[in-house]
């Protein structure tokens, strides 16, 4: 009776430390985009996005905060509405040319959960060859299986201040503002 027990509760232990890890989840680059925006010379708010955003989160339903996220995107995916200043951002002026940094890169650092689906993703941001540690202000959306796909799915959103002269982008500031409000939504999808 007692060795059955034991290995009742010894089956139940590893079988709940199973369900606890984390899942994988791959971003879905079709519905997942960054939009920036800034002041240009305070006469407007010009904005601008980055797509193709691949990576993957490691979420941990039961513990958010031993959740991750690994990232990156194209600097050429760039688009303003603007072919002349989408050229000018990938001149020499900001991001110099695709082969010098062609990608930016984020991996989360910590997670501190701040509410039911709410958290604050700190991590390292590599962008235009510069590596600053940045914090995200994260919501989850939606968590469950996909109606269409039939496979886990989650939805984030997130969004940061960056100073465009931590990483070499400054040219104009502070005409042109050097604070870059961003917005990141994300979609990711189960194994």
């Amino acid at each position: 009776m007692f060795k059955t027990t034991v290995l009742t509760a010894a089956f139940a232990l590893t079988a709940g430390a199973a369900l606890a890890e984390p899942q994988v989840y791959t971003f879905d680059t079709s519905h997942s985009q960054i939009v920036f925006d800034y002041s240009h010379l305070g006469f407007s708010t010009t904005t601008g996005m980055f797509s193709g955003i691949e990576g993957t989160i490691s979420f941990d339903p039961e513990d958010p905060a031993n959740s991750s996220v690994e990232a990156t995107f194209p600097v050429a995916s760039l688009m303003t509405g603007d072919k002349g200043r989408d050229e000018h951002f990938l001149s020499a002026d900001f991001f110099g040319s695709e082969a010098a940094a062609p990608e930016v890169t984020f991996t989360s650092t910590s997670i501190e959960v701040t509410g039911d689906d709410t958290a604050l993703i700190t991590g390292d941001l590599t962008l235009n060859g510069v590596t600053k540690e940045v914090v995200l202000d994260t919501v989850l959306n939606q968590q469950g299986e996909h109606p269409m796909e039939k496979k886990p799915w989650l939805g984030f959103d997130a969004t940061a201040t960056l100073l465009r002269s931590d990483y070499n982008l400054g040219m104009f500031a502070p005409a042109v503002s050097d604070e870059v409000e961003v917005a990141i939504s994300v979609e990711a999808m189960g194994q």
